[in-house]
């Protein structure tokens, strides 16, 4: 009866509305699914494939599950909350979906949530994070990770003498063995009064699971690059956000995590600032780090876009989108008389962060009908004008597949409504993108747009943009995707993931 009485009633949260973040704190509002079916929206969440190619349609997606929302209806809260983290450990944001679990009081936990909660203070690097959770796990989903759990909270509570009995246990009944019963030991050596050290050899082992990540990374087990591989990208952006990686090792994984969207421009440009002054980083990163400081600090304006063209490679090639975003607002400090050769460049790199209004300052200095031009007609918070027919043939298609990009300008200006309905008759045609298409998808985006279900259209058009990269999402998806984004109310998101179209494509 006692439990009855842990927390007062006030402070208890409802299953009905759950999720970290509100509105005004940056989250979609509390009624995005609407009355959409519940089921229905777990089933489009598990059939996700992610990582998704587009940043910031990964960036959209994210915000969308960390929203505090209502539960839509015939599902509980709970397992809606699960499958919200599930998703977004896919995606590799690993502190969100642990922030996610933690929004749901741990007495009104599920099966499932149980199940995912393990695995979002696997991916954190927390096994701490078990230790609320166990009591309830044993009795509603025990399996042989909270067994472990049971042992490894006992040693972190700096009670040796019960965890020793329940890892004997544990090998007697073959709960785990090799090196998963050697993590976990050495979890419980580092409680108080742990008394043993245990080295963790990685000789044999070809496949890294998220109990062999999570426990190497709590106990500062290095994990060998090979292993990396034999997981999904996801890990990658995991090593990036747990702060037990020494920093010289996390700036490669924190530079594909800031590509995707899991980490910030800024948060990149401050994890570089950090190994500039570690004896630990490697002299590439070090120089990289050096570049940067130049771009952002020297007083020639020469020696700062010569930083940059350092920072973004071989100039016969696309500078890898990662160092746009690392680069974005140093690109915003360039004068657009002086930098018009990488134009194209500087306008994508600051893009990438978001800065459109700084973007849009370069229209009157890029040439019409280059790459620049077409992310800021795109991108463009204020512009007053729609497009005509001629204008959007004037466009090259710039660097990369030239046609597809010919075709995703007119799919991006046609979904944002900066053309003509003739032109976009006419431009449909000689382009050969069918925007009426009509399946399935087309119809489920377009109901949710009508009715006004942002968090459903989110997701909607994150289903639509699963492929290995942007030449594999069709133009015609990305005209019904922003202009589904347009119809409740998410604008912003529409321009950049248009404009990241040109970018990438």
């Amino acid at each position: 009866m006692l439990a009855r009485y842990e927390m007062p009633e006030s402070a208890r949260r409802s299953l009905a509305t759950v999720g970290p973040v509100a509105s005004h704190e940056g989250g979609l509002e509390t009624d995005a699914f609407g009355d959409a079916d519940g089921h229905y929206v777990e089933t489009l969440m598990r059939r996700l494939t992610a990582p998704l190619p587009s940043r910031w349609m990964s960036i959209l997606l994210r915000r969308a599950l960390v929203s505090r929302v209502d539960t839509p209806a015939r599902i509980n809260g709970a397992d809606f909350a699960a499958e919200r983290a599930w998703l977004l450990l896919r995606m590799g944001e690993s502190v969100a979906a642990r922030a996610v679990t933690q929004s749901v009081d741990t007495d009104n936990y599920t099966p499932k949530l149980y199940q995912v909660a393990m695995n979002t203070a696997l991916a954190t690097g927390d096994p701490a994070g078990f230790c609320p959770l166990v009591p309830g796990a044993m009795r509603l989903a025990p399996a042989r990770g909270w067994t472990m759990a049971q042992a490894m909270c006992a040693g972190l509570s700096g009670n040796p003498a019960q965890a020793t009995p329940l890892i004997a246990t544990a090998k007697r009944r073959n709960v785990a063995s090799g090196v998963d019963m050697l993590l976990a030991q050495k979890v419980v050596g580092a409680g108080a009064q742990g008394r043993q050290a245990v080295t963790i050899e990685w000789d044999g082992i070809d496949q890294l699971t998220a109990w062999r990540f999570g426990l190497a990374m709590a106990t500062g087990v290095a994990v060998p690059d090979a292993l990396y591989a034999s997981a999904g990208p996801q890990v990658r952006y995991w090593q990036a956000l747990s702060p037990s990686v020494p920093l010289a090792a996390r700036l490669a994984p924190a530079e594909s995590a800031a590509g995707q969207g899991v980490l910030s421009s800024a948060a990149l440009v401050d994890l570089y600032a950090a190994a500039s002054t570690d004896d630990d980083t490697q002299s590439v990163a070090a120089a990289a780090a050096n570049d940067l400081r130049t771009a952002y600090v020297d007083r020639s304006f020469e020696t700062r876009l010569n930083a940059l063209r350092q920072l973004w490679g071989s100039a016969d090639t696309r500078p890898s989108y990662a160092r746009l975003v690392l680069t974005a607002r140093a690109a915003a400090r360039m004068n657009p008389a002086l930098a018009k050769a990488e134009a194209d460049h500087l306008v994508a790199s600051m893009l990438s962060a978001g800065l459109d209004r700084t973007a849009a300052r370069w229209l009157g200095s890029v040439p019409a009908g280059g790459d620049a031009w077409a992310m800021i007609m795109l991108s463009d918070p204020d512009a007053y004008r729609r497009l005509t027919y001629a204008d959007l043939a004037s466009y090259s298609g710039g660097e990369g597949d030239s046609a597809l990009k010919q075709r995703m300008l007119f799919a991006g200006l046609a979904g944002l409504g900066r053309l003509n309905t003739g032109d976009i008759e006419r431009a449909a045609q000689s382009l050969g993108v069918p925007i009426g298409a009509d399946n399935a998808w087309t119809r489920a985006l377009d109901r949710a747009a009508r009715d006004g279900q942002a968090g459903t259209v989110v997701v909607l058009a994150a289903i639509g943009m699963q492929a290995p990269d942007w030449k594999g999402i069709p133009p015609e998806a990305l005209y019904r995707i922003v202009g589904a984004l347009r119809a409740v109310g998410l604008d912003g998101e529409a321009r950049m993931i248009a404009a990241e179209a040109i970018a990438r494509a």
